[in-house]
């Protein structure tokens, strides 16, 4: 008997978002990595004043491409030029559906002639998947799935490890682990370090906000070079980051990982959900906030919404082209930060202790409790934008969000994110019965600035037109 596919279980339950708001698979997990090393308030702190070790070997896919067509497969689904992408180097990747929606992202690597690596979540990777058995393309691809969530007991193995090194001393560590100066590694380059004697690839990133390198080599070596990274920072009061605290950097750099991937809908994505497993992330996938449409599409997002826009290019033939041209040049929401009002935030707090009805649970320092989150956000009573990643940075001592707002919505309005789902909740695991709240938010920049400390100072008062 066949697997049941997406498009038969899409056949069977409906409308996609009475399956998504409902789903029981619980909180997204970061699995293996411990939950704290220390705590995570000093190891944000550490990202920001000395230096940081994250470990990314678990929670990602190894999408490995190879093969003549390989360049050719890729350009043909990423908005992104492949003009100029040499051996050793590196790129955001954004494939897009046909309508020009936003299915997911990742860091692509040119490894060597015909030979890349997509690392990144599932939507992204299972679309490359996809066009390289189904395209007539000249590829070969090796799927090293993510680490499960729950092991129960059972070895976890990876093809590599995957860590990153950063924060303002990062490149003090990265000097003793060498042995001495390393080359000037440019922006998304790729060269290599020696640590313990040994031969390590890297690639200059700079996800914690300063210069650092992510490193990866065999999975049998971790422990080896982790401990030999550990042992080198002690001097420059390097942490290791816990699965806690991990996804809570992005707030201060910007980035939204998790918008819902578009492929429900369209009579030209049909092969596609014939080919994704019920199983799969798409099917079991949840969606939560307060925004709460039962038109799925009105959850999908545009490259320009998400910050992409300066990616998208139009040398190349790549799907979605035609309908990203049509909104190229046309006013768009854009992807801003938002910074919570700390009296309304601790009203959230103070509910859960009393008796009666309370709001919806605030989890720190990571506070979304869907994959995928779409939380209202209201300019004058109406809808004007959406809050999509929240957690708390102990950093900026500040409840932040990121998300999109329309083009008339500036830096330093004030606007109102309405926390908590309607009616009581959904029936997804991660939702106790709870009454909404509005909290009033700045508009500010991405990456975060002093903007909003410097309003909230004045009141929360909307900021200067």
């Amino acid at each position: 008997m066949s697997q049941q596919s997406l498009e038969d279980l899409l056949k069977v339950v409906g409308n996609p978002v009475t399956l998504l708001r409902n789903s029981q698979i619980g909180a997204y997990v970061y699995p293996v990595v411990p939950t704290e090393y220390s705590n995570w308030r000093d190891e944000q702190r550490a990202w920001r004043e000395t230096a940081v070790l994250f470990d990314q070997s678990h929670h990602m896919v190894d999408l490995y491409v190879e093969g003549p067509d390989a360049l050719k497969l890729l350009s043909h689904l990423a908005i992104n030029s492949f003009a100029k992408f040499p051996v050793n180097r590196a790129k955001q990747f954004v494939p897009c559906s046909y309508d020009g929606h936003v299915i997911g992202d990742g860091i692509l690597f040119h490894l060597e002639e015909n030979k890349l690596v997509f690392v990144g979540r599932a939507p992204s990777a299972s679309w490359i998947q996809f066009h390289a058995e189904t395209g007539g393309y000249n590829v070969k691809v090796e799927k090293d799935d993510r680490s499960p969530s729950n092991p129960r007991g059972k070895a976890v193995n990876r093809k590599c490890y995957r860590y990153q090194i950063q924060g303002p001393n990062a490149t003090q560590v990265i000097e003793k682990l060498n042995g001495g100066p390393v080359a000037d590694i440019k922006f998304f380059h790729m060269d290599a370090i020696k640590i313990g004697g040994r031969r390590v690839r890297a690639l200059r990133h700079g996800m914690a906000g300063a210069p650092g390198l992510e490193i990866w080599g065999p999975y049998e070596e971790r422990e080896e070079i982790r401990a030999e990274i550990v042992k080198a920072g002690k001097d420059f009061g390097l942490r290791e980051v816990g699965s806690r605290a991990y996804a809570t950097n992005t707030l201060e750099s910007g980035w939204i990982p998790s918008p819902l991937p578009a492929v429900y809908t369209g009579e030209k994505m049909k092969s596609y959900r014939q080919w994704l497993p019920a199983t799969g992330y798409e099917g079991t996938g949840s969606l939560g906030g307060s925004f709460n449409s039962t038109n799925i599409e009105d959850y999908y997002t545009t490259p320009y919404e998400l910050g992409y826009g300066p990616f998208v290019k139009f040398d190349h033939d790549f799907i979605g082209r035609e309908a990203l041209e049509k909104m190229s040049g046309k006013p768009q929401r854009r992807k801003v930060t938002f910074a919570w009002n700390a009296e309304d935030v601790a009203k959230v707090f103070q509910s859960m202790l009393a008796r009666g009805e309370h709001y919806k649970y605030i989890d720190l320092p990571l506070s979304n409790y869907a994959s995928a989150s779409y939380d209202k956000v209201l300019a004058n009573g109406k809808t004007a934008g959406m809050s999509m990643f929240t957690g708390y940075s102990y950093n900026e001592r500040s409840m932040l969000s990121l998300g999109m707002v329309d083009p008339d919505i500036e830096l330093g309005n004030e606007v109102k994110i309405v926390w908590g789902e309607e009616g009581g909740g959904s029936k997804k695991t991660t939702v106790e019965r709870h009454k909404q709240l509005e909290i009033r938010a700045i508009v500010s920049p991405v990456p975060y600035s002093e903007v909003a400390r410097k309003t909230y100072a004045e009141g929360w008062r909307t900021g200067k037109k």
